[in-house]
């Protein structure tokens, strides 16, 4: 089998496996320009109170430093828009956090994906992510062609949108390679002007600190006062979708058919005095599966409060 046919082969058993999008990259050490806007990123402090980004920087560079022999890498995109949205009136919820935590279920398909390359060279070896190592996964996604990187800082595929999850398979093979794909924002700025908090800005700067997803996700302890008022002004609970709702190239993203995705039984009709009534035990046994349970049930309080 050439490297052109099992290129063909993977990208054909991550569709059967769900994924909508696959593209492979040859593993090789980041642009010198990414580095730089990387480090001047960190320099500015716009990771916030993100630490682990400043760690394994060289990994992050260079991910053949990930895994021993590492030649390419396979990135696959998993659509997470929503069939239906939960109540208006409820705290909101960002959407990709409605069904199971993606991280488990696409780590689980990248394996089987591995599987299914094994059957094809026993000999290869590869490691599955998704969100759990420092790699640039939006970068190698688009030098994998799925897609360019929006001004919203999300990755955005051509005729369909950016609601969707990444995960990447590094493999000791040589395969046959896909090209970057152009940037297609041009002069549209709807995500920055839509952004509630300011945390996206015309130098092409994410600012983490602002950020509504990082303040109710990844932020640990209380809030400061400015961060109770940009919390509570925005009615969000957990993660942030405005600078994808107000991008164009989103009016072409359809419902996913995960069974893994879907919300539990009520979510969608879940009103504000429903997460209110919320127990420590209530909220384990509700979200025990799903991305919440990364706030933890103190972190679920804190947001709902502000």
């Amino acid at each position: 089998m050439t490297s052109v046919d099992l290129s063909t082969f993977i990208k054909e058993q991550a569709l059967i496996l769900g994924f909508e999008a696959c593209g492979i990259a040859r593993a090789d050490r980041i642009s010198n320009s990414a580095r730089t806007k990387y480090q001047h990123w960190l320099e500015g402090k716009y990771h916030a109170g993100m630490q682990y980004m400043e760690r394994n920087s060289e990994k992050r560079y260079d991910p053949r430093l990930l895994m021993e022999g590492c030649r390419s890498i396979i990135v696959v995109a998993l659509n997470y828009s929503p069939l239906k949205k939960q109540n208006p009136e409820a705290p909101h919820i960002a959407e990709f956090a409605y069904g199971k935590d993606y991280h488990d279920i696409i780590r689980e398909k990248l394996k089987t994906l591995l599987k299914a390359i094994k059957e094809m060279k026993p000999a290869v070896h590869g490691r599955a992510f998704a969100d759990s190592a420092p790699i640039t996964e939006r970068y190698w996604a688009r030098e994998a062609g799925l897609g360019w990187l929006g001004k919203n800082h999300h990755l955005i595929l051509p005729g369909k949108g950016s609601t969707y999850l990444l995960g990447e398979l590094l493999i000791d093979l040589d395969l046959a390679y896909d090209k970057p794909v152009a940037d297609h924002c041009g002069k549209c700025r709807r995500c920055i002007d839509a952004c509630p908090t300011k945390a996206l800005n015309e130098r092409d700067v994410l600012d983490a600190n602002r950020c509504l997803s990082y303040l109710t996700i990844e932020k640990r302890g209380a809030f400061n006062a400015t961060e109770a008022r940009l919390v509570g002004e925005s009615n969000c609970l957990f993660g942030c979708d405005k600078c994808q709702e107000a991008c164009p190239w989103n009016r072409f993203a359809s419902g996913n058919n995960h069974s893994e995705l879907q919300p539990k039984d009520g979510f969608l009709s879940m009103k504000r005095d429903d997460f209110e009534k919320m127990t420590e035990a209530d909220f384990k046994i509700f979200f025990a599966e799903s991305c919440l349970h990364r706030t933890g049930y103190d972190g679920f309080i804190r947001n709902l409060k502000a």
